[in-house]
């Protein structure tokens, strides 16, 4: 991995999801880890150097929120980028509780999902010093 580049976890079950986010993210200039399941993605989050995460609520063996609380006990400081595409209330601030840098809506607008993607791992950039 070239270490000039930022690397993004994308974490979800959804096989054709990951690789079309996995693609777009790479021809965006980032480099792409993946992970199908809670447990994969916490140890990727312990052996890989991550710039932000990308996190399905939704997964098979733990729900992404559960993935979050261990993510912040490992790094406090790792954007980590809720996707969904069943937002409600109380997700929401379950999500601000373990402080997520945000939230994506799967909306089937691939382009406009990337653009929330990259747009927030900018953002985040900034907020790291």
């Amino acid at each position: 991995m070239d270490d000039n580049k930022k690397t993004v976890l994308v974490v979800d079950d959804e096989a054709d999801f990951l690789k079309v986010i996995k693609f777009r993210l790479e021809a965006n200039g980032y480099d792409v880890v993946t992970a199908a399941t809670g447990k994969d993605a916490l140890d990727k989050v312990r052996t890989c150097r991550l710039d932000a995460v990308l996190l399905d609520v939704l997964l098979p063996d733990m729900s992404g929120i559960d993935v979050l609380r261990e993510i912040r006990k490992l790094q406090k400081d790792l954007p980590v980028f809720i996707i969904t595409a069943f937002s409600n209330k109380e997700r929401f601030e379950l999500a601000n509780k373990f402080s997520a840098s945000g939230f994506i809506v799967k909306s089937g607008d691939l382009q406009k999902e990337i653009e929330h993607i990259t747009g927030a791992i900018r953002i985040s950039d900034k907020y790291k010093g």
